[in-house]
């Protein structure tokens, strides 16, 4: 008969469930990462073209570059563009955020304006490359 105390039992249990996390996050960061660079590449033609200017206006305004700065480049809040993900996807984040960003309903940032405001996102260049910058030359 094997004997095990208490203390050993939480102990192990305590480094099976770890273990069990970590394996999860291992497994769930690349699904993660492919379930995004899938939802990227059908990124939606049929939505309807929105108004560039009005949308970097928009932006400006609702005071998304107070988080996620002028450019969309990110700051407090993640990297918008280029290259947004699908309308879909910002659509619902909008409406319905995780984490500190306050969501923004209909009554405040409509449909239209938030279409705008995507032609924006889609419109911002990309930078330029690192062996493009002379200060970052070696």
């Amino acid at each position: 008969m094997i004997l095990v105390d208490r203390h050993s039992l939480q102990r192990n249990t305590r480094w099976a469930f770890s273990g069990l996390l970590l394996v999860s996050a291992a497994l769930a960061s690349p699904l993660a990462r492919a379930q995004a660079t899938s939802m990227a590449n059908t990124k939606s033609d049929s939505v309807a073209a929105g108004n560039v200017e009005r949308g970097k206006k928009l932006f400006v305004t609702n005071g998304c570059y107070q988080c996620h700065g002028y450019a969309a480049q990110g700051g407090v809040g993640p990297k918008l563009g280029p290259d947004p993900l699908p309308y879909s996807f910002v659509q619902q984040y909008v409406r319905h955020p995780t984490g500190t960003m306050p969501p923004y309903t209909e009554k405040v940032i409509g449909d239209h304006d938030l279409l705008d405001i995507y032609a924006f996102l889609k419109s911002l260049p990309q930078p330029p490359k690192a062996k493009d910058v002379p200060l970052l030359r070696p």
